[in-house]
C-alpha cells in the first residue's frame, strides 16, 4: 500500500505529460482556449445579463425574467444537444453550438421587441450551456482510455479561469461605462472557442485513424 501510495503522484504526472506528448500538445492546448472561452461565456452572461439589459433599456422586471428563461434555455438544450450529438457528432454540435451562442448574444446588444428578445435570450441559453458541455463530451471521445479522465478533468480546470475572467471583464466594461461592448465580448470568446474547438476536432480526427491502426498493431503483436 505504502509503494502504491508513492507511485499515484507520478502516475498523475505522466497521464498528465501525455496529453502533451507527439502532436497531442496542439490539440490539448486547443481544447483547454476553447474551454475557456466557454465558461467565460457561460458565467459572464449569467452574471451580467440583467445589468446588461438594464443597460440596453430594458425595464428591471423584464431583466429578470431573462434570467429565467435563459436558465430555462439551458435545460432544453443540454436534453436537444444530447441528441443532436448522438446522431451528428459531439464536436460538430460544440461548434456549431458556440457559432448560434456567439450569434444570439450579439444580438442582444439591439434592442428589440421585448417579445422578440426573450426568445433569443431563450435560444441563447439553450445553445450556450450544452455548447461548453459538448467540449467535455469531444474531449472523451478523442482521448485514448487511459488518458481520458486526465484530459477531461484538465480541460475542466482550465476552463474555470474563464468562469473567473467572465465576470471580472463584464464587470469591468459596465464600471467604465462600456456596458455595449459586454454583449459583443462575450459573442467573441463563443466565436473563439468555436474555432478552437472545430480546429481541434478535425485534428483529431485525422489522427483517429492512425491511432487505431497502431493500436491493431499492438494487439496483433
Amino acid at each position: 500500500p505504502a509503494a502504491a501510495e508513492k507511485k499515484a503522484p507520478a502516475d498523475r504526472w505522466n497521464a498528465l505529460v501525455n496529453l502533451f506528448r507527439g502532436g497531442e500538445w496542439t490539440q490539448t492546448l486547443l481544447y483547454w482556449l476553447a474551454s475557456f472561452g466557454g465558461l467565460l461565456l457561460v458565467y459572464g452572461v449569467a452574471t451580467w445579463l440583467p445589468t446588461l439589459m438594464r443597460s440596453e433599456g430594458y425595464e428591471l422586471g423584464s431583466a429578470l425574467t431573462f434570467v429565467v428563461l435563459f436558465n430555462l434555455g439551458g435545460i432544453v438544450g443540454m436534453l436537444v444537444a444530447g441528441r443532436a450529438a448522438d446522431r451528428f457528432g459531439a464536436p460538430r454540435i460544440s461548434s456549431i453550438w458556440f457559432a448560434l451562442t456567439a450569434a444570439g448574444v450579439f444580438l442582444l446588444s439591439v434592442h428589440m421587441p421585448v417579445a422578440v428578445t426573450f426568445t433569443v435570450v431563450f435560444l441563447t441559453g439553450v445553445f450556450l450551456n450544452s455548447a461548453q458541455t459538448m467540449i467535455y463530451a469531444t474531449v472523451s471521445i478523442r482521448s485514448t482510455p487511459d488518458n481520458r479522465a486526465t484530459a477531461v478533468g484538465w480541460t475542466s480546470g482550465m476552463g474555470r479561469f474563464g468562469a473567473v475572467f467572465g465576470p471580472w471583464l463584464g464587470g469591468q466594461l459596465l464600471a467604465a461605462g462600456n456596458g455595449d461592448w459586454g454583449f459583443t465580448a462575450f459573442a467573441i470568446a463563443g466565436l473563439s472557442s468555436m474555432v478552437f474547438i472545430g480546429i481541434a476536432a478535425l485534428r483529431g480526427s485525422r489522427q483517429t485513424p492512425q491511432s487505431s491502426t497502431r493500436q491493431e498493431l499492438i494487439t496483433s503483436g
